[in-house]
């Protein structure tokens, strides 16, 4: 909003002509979201615990985590506020796809506060039932896709003429043969939609440790940034990302916007949130942001490459699934706990080593990811 409001003054003040640049607008989001959530903070954590929005602990897990009961849970709401509200006043409101990441974001939101308000009301780790978040999810990011693949009113030009392309990391990306990296429209929506509900669930399923979750959620933000502003930034008249091999949308310059506004809010939440944590975020902010991350993965065109860049994610909701295979096939688990975070706790690790470890493993998976970038 700002950007729309004062860029135009450029012409008459030279000073504006800076709001131009995406790594300027990229430091003032940013900004932005660690100054609201660093001041809004401590008010929200204080009013939480009057309005006694505890966390409910499920009694089989880590011994550790039962003093954990009734520490303010929902702070992702606040984290959603600062993401939105930095966003919107950073990012160019004319782009669709800024609105794309961010209308998934707050629907899935939505979804993550009914479920959290549910156990808040009923003192038990059982929410919304699955099955309703899942139909839910899925209906609105096949709503949001199906847009994305067959609709044509407010869409980019340049994202209409590769929506249907298909790039695959290591593998080089040319604009003008499409041939044999076309998919149908029908295939793409599927595909696309079922990235964002998987990683917003993987994101969720994560959240399990003080600062587990939203370490490596940055680090993924930070490597979309990056790819986001390669597709679209010019530089010595030639477009980076034919240069790079990787899908030229430049469009997607401004999602960085959004990125910067993830980190900014994930430093704040984080100053609350690391070991011994003084608020959860909840699923209010583990499924907005993992619908977030999702929609980032689609837009850039970096689906696949998300499970090398997600891995951490990827690896806890392939746990769970694993898990809750083995024991329904032979009524035997394959580890101690899941998710496998929890399954390091029952082996004795202290929670802030597995935390930390985690952590370094994003970064490694994020440095691996960014450098497909010339490995084609």
């Amino acid at each position: 909003m700002i950007y729309y409001l004062l860029y135009p003054l450029h012409e008459s003040y030279g000073v504006f002509n800076v709001l131009r640049y995406v790594p300027f607008r990229v430091l003032c989001a940013t900004a932005t979201a660690m100054a609201l959530t660093f001041g809004l903070y401590p008010w929200f954590i204080k009013s939480l615990q009057k309005k006694q929005i505890g966390q409910v602990v499920r009694a089989e897990g880590p011994e550790s985590h039962l003093s954990k009961a009734g520490t303010p849970t929902m702070g992702g709401a606040l984290m959603l506020l600062a993401l939105v509200v930095s966003t919107v006043l950073w990012a160019d409101p004319t782009n669709a796809l800024v609105w794309v990441v961010t209308a998934v974001t707050v629907a899935f939101g939505v979804v993550g506060y009914i479920d959290d308000s549910a156990k808040v009301k009923k003192k038990s780790t059982g929410g919304l039932a699955g099955r309703y978040k899942l139909l839910f999810q899925f209906t609105f990011a096949g709503a949001v896709c199906g847009w994305l693949y067959y609709g044509e009113a407010g869409l980019p030009a340049d994202w209409l003429e590769l929506r249907l392309r298909f790039a695959a990391p290591f593998v080089k990306f040319v604009a003008d043969d499409p041939d044999p990296f076309t998919l149908p429209g029908w295939v793409y929506v599927a595909f696309s939609a079922f990235v964002i509900v998987a990683m917003s669930n993987a994101v969720n399923l994560t959240d399990g440790l003080d600062g587990l979750a939203i370490g490596p959620v940055m680090i993924n933000a930070g490597a979309y940034a990056i790819f986001a502003y390669l597709a679209g930034v010019t530089l010595f008249e030639q477009p980076v990302a034919e240069y790079l091999f990787i899908p030229k949308i430049e469009s997607a310059s401004e999602l960085s916007i959004y990125c910067a506004a993830v980190i900014g809010t994930g430093f704040g939440f984080l100053w609350f949130n690391t070991y011994p944590a003084q608020v959860f975020m909840g699923d209010v902010g583990s499924l907005a942001l993992g619908g977030g991350l999702g929609s980032l993965a689609v837009l850039t065109k970096n689906e696949l490459l998300s499970i090398l860049l997600g891995g951490i994610f990827f690896l806890e909701a392939v746990s769970v699934i694993v898990q809750v295979g083995s024991f329904k096939l032979t009524g035997k688990r394959v580890f101690l706990m899941a998710p496998i975070h929890h399954h390091f706790e029952k082996k004795g690790w202290p929670e802030p080593r597995v935390i930390v470890r985690f952590w370094i493993i994003s970064i490694m998976l994020a440095l691996a990811s960014l450098a497909t970038l010339k490995l084609r």
